[in-house]
């Protein structure tokens, strides 16, 4: 009869509320760290095309676009004594890059410590704004002849003023914007990126697989950007123990039996070649005696916005002096 038939009863919330803790499924949210969600496991170490494509063009935009929109846009739009293109570039950065790094976070299969998360994102959040400022009077200083090559003291326009004490103001403004505002930017970031690395291995089974071609077709656009992450942030040594980890973290997982994913493939590819980049970078400014002057030391890695004042920016006016 039909009524013998009747569908099994579900368990009501509360009867399931009384199970031991080990036989309730944990809310993502409620995940210890380290455990996974087989159910996600293949749907989350998927390649996230859309977040990575999202993440590299605004780099490219918001970031290093932002000067060069300052440099070709008409001066007369965006008055020196107000916000220019630049800052509107750098405040929509601000708010973009937290947004897609979280959006990675929620997206891993391993559950990940939300609370270093999101300090991470709000020191990241606080030091890019510092940075703001800093960077907005540094590049309205440039229109007035400020050269990027020099330091703070040497500055044609600077070592003049009247004054003295307004020379250390601007020496307060430039350790805000290269080295307060740089640090409390990138060192969260890339932690981050480290914290979300771990989370991107499965388990061996044949062979690793293969990376998809989106991810390659990243590859280049991703690891350029980091070169210029590195160079004009002057981070160099931050990166390179960023990426000494990561190499740390692939050795370590492998014996454990676990390879990365696609995303992690694609991360950690990108470092590698950012890396070659910049010693590329290095090794063709070598012998530059100014830019050696403006950075000396043992760690050598000069700016390309400074190379850019030293060699470029007046380049088109002397070729037509010369005709």
């Amino acid at each position: 009869m039909n009524g013998d038939r009747s569908p099994a009863r579900r368990e009501p919330p509360a009867a399931a509320a009384r199970l031991p803790p080990s036989l309730r499924r944990r809310h993502p949210g409620g995940r210890r760290h380290g455990a996974i969600l087989k159910d996600d496991v293949c749907r989350d170490s998927c390649f996230h095309f859309d977040l990575w494509f999202y993440f590299t063009l605004q780099n490219w935009v918001l970031d290093f676009g932002r000067p060069i929109a300052m440099i070709v846009l008409p001066l007369e739009w965006f008055p020196l004594n107000r916000p220019s293109v630049g800052d509107y570039f750098h405040m929509a950065y601000n708010i973009i890059t937290p947004f897609i790094l979280l959006k990675l976070m929620e997206r891993s299969p391993k559950a990940l410590p939300r609370s270093v998360v999101y300090l991470c994102i709000i020191i990241f959040v606080m030091g890019a704004s510092i940075h703001l400022v800093g960077d907005s009077v540094n590049h309205r200083l440039i229109f007035s002849g400020y050269q990027l090559h020099l330091s703070v003291r040497e500055n044609p326009i600077i070592k003049n003023l009247k004054p003295e004490t307004l020379i250390d103001s601007f020496e307060l403004l430039y350790y805000y914007d290269e080295h307060l505002g740089h640090s409390m930017w990138y060192i969260p970031f890339f932690l981050i990126l480290c914290i979300y690395f771990s989370g991107c291995f499965i388990p061996c089974k044949e062979q690793q697989p293969r990376i998809p071609v989106a991810a390659l077709l990243l590859t280049g656009p991703s690891s350029l950007y980091y070169w210029y992450l590195v160079t004009e942030g002057q981070i160099f040594t931050l990166f390179i123990f960023t990426t000494f980890a990561l190499v740390a973290l692939v050795m370590h997982q492998r014996r454990k039996g676990l390879v990365m994913d696609s995303n992690g493939r694609f991360l950690f590819y990108s470092f590698l070649l950012a890396l070659g980049l910049v010693a590329l970078w290095i090794g063709w400014l070598w012998n530059d005696q100014i830019l050696r002057n403006k950075y000396p030391g043992i760690i050598y890695v000069p700016e390309p916005w400074a190379f850019y004042t030293l060699h470029w920016r007046d380049l088109p006016s002397t070729k037509a002096e010369s005709f």
